[in-house]
């Protein structure tokens, strides 16, 4: 005879199911029934653990993203200059994302989709990065340690060039990356990051 699942247990099978579900076809192209189906529970059991399908991708995206606290720790614990705070930080983002891509699936799919709750959890995760960065340049351009540029610009592009490497590296799995290292094209890239806004150690 089968050991029934302890509550807690159950509802981590749920959000393991319903992680890789929503992963692969957004928040819209998934059913309760069907994440209820591939968990091997009808949907009655699946609300007493979640109220809503919002309640569960809620819980999905808590499960898996690094928590705001954890780049304030990643700050703090190192040399503080601007280069060194901003790549612990970053491999914060990029460590959580190779141990478990479905975060940035989700992401991805959740841009697609427009879903308002969605869009702002997911800018939330970048906002600590974005905020250090803004923050940092401005202070480093009033002592000519950087260019003066537009801080805002700059945060995007530095998005754009950590959103690029993890979707070829943890997404795309692209042949064109294959000998290097997430941590090592990450590393090169911000290098680039660095030179573009002139930064001066």
């Amino acid at each position: 005879m089968a050991r029934r699942m302890k509550a807690a247990e159950r509802r981590t099978s749920i959000i393991a199911v319903a992680k890789i579900l929503f992963a692969d076809k957004g928040y819209h192209g998934v059913s309760v029934d069907e994440i209820a189906r591939r968990v091997g529970v009808s949907p009655a059991v699946l609300y007493q653990h979640f109220a809503s399908k919002e309640a569960l991708y809620e819980g999905v995206l808590d499960s898996i993203a690094a928590p705001r606290e954890t780049y304030v720790e990643a700050a703090l614990n190192g040399p503080d200059d601007f280069a060194s705070v901003l790549s612990r930080m970053t491999h914060v983002f990029i460590d959580r994302v190779e141990q478990d891509p479905d975060y940035f699936r989700m992401e991805l799919q959740s841009a697609l989709e427009g879903g308002t709750e969605a869009k702002r959890f997911f800018a939330s995760r970048w906002q600590s990065i974005a905020d250090y960065i803004e923050y940092s340049l401005r202070e480093l351009a009033l002592v000519q340690r950087v260019s003066v540029v537009n801080e805002r610009t700059a945060t995007l592009l530095y998005q754009g060039l950590i959103r690029e490497a993890v979707y070829n590296k943890c997404i795309l799995n692209s042949e064109r990356y294959k000998e290097v290292t997430l941590q090592e094209l990450v590393r090169q890239l911000l290098q680039l990051f660095f030179h573009a806004v002139d930064y001066k150690a």
